[in-house]
């Protein structure tokens, strides 16, 4: 054999070798970012099984803040579940308005006393706190996989094999950003 021969084989191989590498992390990050969006909507589904109850509770004590309680219902229906694209921004409203429940129930102190009404609430606190660690996890799992989709020469295979940037859980709107103030 030529020595060019050798020299074009060694090549191929590296570069072959180079693509599966490149190729096998792609999916690797792939499935980490969905690992992570499932861990994050297994809170999220938690949670949900607690606004029913948390909302039935406060009900009871203010009848005339149905609009608030009204609000996270319907934001609760309207989440498109396994849609990552709707659901995030969805889920940063849910939040929003559950805090709006605890600013109610500081008019009530016969809410904040309740037994019922303070298990749940600090059920739903913890719930808030495993969702901003999967949220958190999510997002790295994003930052990562998005950083080896977007950089050279990764970009070239994650373009040629349908590798795509998934979006980051962020704060949908200036209004969520803001902090909740009731006025009774």
């Amino acid at each position: 054999m030529s020595i060019v021969l050798i020299i074009i084989l060694v090549f191929l191989v590296l570069l072959l070798s180079a693509l599966f590498i490149i190729y096998n992390t792609l999916v690797q990050l792939r499935n980490k970012v969905d690992e992570a969006f499932s861990t994050m909507d297994v809170c999220l589904k938690k949670r949900f099984d607690l606004i029913p109850s948390l909302v039935e509770v406060t009900k009871g004590y203010a009848r005339h803040e149905s609009s608030v309680l009204e609000d996270i219902a319907r934001r609760r229906s309207g989440i498109p579940a396994g849609d990552i694209n709707g659901q995030l921004p969805a889920e940063a409203g849910i939040s929003q308005a559950l805090k709006q429940i605890f600013v109610v129930a500081e008019a009530y102190p016969d809410l904040k006393a309740n037994t019922t009404f303070l298990t749940l609430q600090e059920q739903l606190v913890k719930m808030e706190d495993e969702i901003s660690l999967s949220r958190r996890y999510y997002n790295g799992s994003v930052r990562q996989y998005n950083n080896k989709c977007q950089q050279f020469p990764t970009n070239i295979v994650a373009g040629m094999m349908g590798f795509r940037t998934r979006p980051m859980f962020a704060v949908g709107s200036e209004e969520e950003r803001r902090a909740v103030n009731i006025n009774l």
